[in-house]
């Protein structure tokens, strides 16, 4: 009987326990890949915080175009600013006392004129037609006074001529009287004679004597006739003088020395009354009229001092007036001026005025920056010692003048600050200077 073959197992070479070390370098692989995964956590998040705690790069600034000033200390004169205008102190504005057209021009603006001197004609036929009229009017009253008077003093004469015949007969009367009683006494006629003879003189008398009383009064009516006429004569004179210098008128006169300003009118314009036809103003005596901005009217005073920069010269002058209204945002200040006009000062003449608000005598100031108002705060970049950079400071300002400003916090003397615009770079705290 045959015994079977046992086959012996098969054999690679490699011992049995080989699998554990692979199975405890793979446990090691991945624990080095967690270690390194999490230091690269940590750095990232570390490097992230350190950077998110780095300031940004200062920019760089051209120290060229920078307008920069330094602090100082001592008197501070505060003054304000406006653009204006010369105008006139007096301006004659001549209007059109009636309606008219016009029908020549005989002066320009710009001319020297006198008080007769002729501007302009104007036509009007009604005026002259109504001038007319009125002359003839004159004439006609004139002509009636000489007719009442012929016939006032012809019943004058009648009534003079019947008192002296009341008078004649009067006196015959009397005579008679008197004979009568001469008779009457040597008994040559009877009594009743001689109360008839009387009663007659008697009668005549008092005849006369209201005749003489009818011609006082005739008299009188006479020259009340008379001056009833001759006021009616003046008042159509009055009446002609008028309407002759509605005429007259028509030839416009400048009524005044001095220089035409406007004359605006066309030939042929109709012009109703009271318009303005022209202005004539007295180059010598001029003003000047500032804007003032708001904000800086309020420091404004009259009496205060003011320098009128005409470009070709400046005048002294002081507030006369101040106009208690605001339009856009300036107020109107008039300056007398007090010195000689130079040459080439004439009414509308486009001028700069300062005019003088007070002296402070120890106070800390500097230029006035390109953005910062009177009593505000604003944010400065101040220039380091190195004048490599400069950092930004809170600035507290206080009273205000044209070119400079005073400081209230902030800035100390001898600081150096820049005051230009610096808008572009507010998200920086300080900037490189190139």
């Amino acid at each position: 009987m045959a015994f079977g073959h046992v086959r012996a197992p098969y054999r690679t070479g490699v011992p049995e326990n080989m699998d554990v070390p692979r199975k405890s370098a793979a446990r090691n692989r991945l624990i080095r890949r967690i270690v390194t995964g999490v230091i690269l956590v940590a750095v990232v998040t570390i490097t992230s915080i350190g950077l998110s705690r780095l300031k940004p790069a200062a920019p760089s600034v051209e120290s060229g175009i920078l307008w920069t000033d330094t602090v100082k200390r001592g008197p501070m004169l505060r003054n304000v600013r406006g653009l204006g205008t010369l105008v006139p102190e007096e301006i004659l504005f001549i209007t059109a006392i009636n309606q008219g057209r016009v029908e020549r021009k005989l002066a320009l603006p710009g001319d020297r004129v006198r008080p007769d001197s002729v501007l302009l004609e104007l036509s009007n036929p009604e005026l002259e037609l109504a001038a007319v009229e009125a002359e003839y009017q004159v004439k006609a009253a004139e002509a009636k006074l000489l007719d009442l008077k012929v016939q006032l003093e012809s019943q004058h004469l009648q009534q003079k001529a019947e008192l002296a015949r009341l008078h004649s007969e009067y006196k015959q009367a009397n005579l008679k009287a008197d004979r009568d009683v001469q008779l009457s006494k040597e008994g040559l006629i009877p009594d009743i004679d001689l109360k008839l003879s009387r009663t007659t003189a008697e009668e005549l008398g008092n005849r006369y004597e209201l005749e003489q009383q009818k011609l006082t009064i005739h008299d009188d009516a006479v020259r009340a006739q008379l001056e009833v006429q001759r006021a009616e004569i003046e008042r159509l004179r009055a009446l002609h003088k008028l309407k002759m210098e509605h005429v007259q008128n028509l030839r416009v006169r400048a009524g005044a020395e001095g220089v035409l300003q406007e004359l605006d009118l066309e030939f042929g314009q109709q012009v109703a009354p009271g318009a303005i036809l022209a202005k004539v103003v007295q180059p010598t005596r001029l003003k000047a009229e500032l804007k003032i901005p708001e904000t800086q009217a309020k420091d404004v005073l009259i009496g205060q001092k003011a320098q009128i920069d005409t470009r070709n010269g400046i005048i002294a002058g002081s507030v006369s007036r101040i106009d208690p209204a605001v339009r856009e945002g300036t107020v109107l200040v008039d300056v007398k001026l007090e010195g000689p006009l130079p040459t080439g000062a004439r009414p509308d003449l486009s001028v700069d005025g300062t005019i003088e608000l007070e002296r402070l005598d120890d106070v800390l100031f500097v230029n006035r920056p390109a953005f910062g108002q009177q009593d505000s705060q604003v944010r400065l970049f101040r220039v380091s010692p190195d004048g490599k950079e400069a950092g930004a400071v809170q600035v507290r300002l206080g009273r205000s003048s044209v070119n400079t400003i005073e400081i209230l916090e902030g800035l100390q003397i001898g600081d150096k600050v820049i005051l230009s615009d610096m808008s572009n770079w507010d998200a920086y705290d300080r900037v490189r200077l190139n």
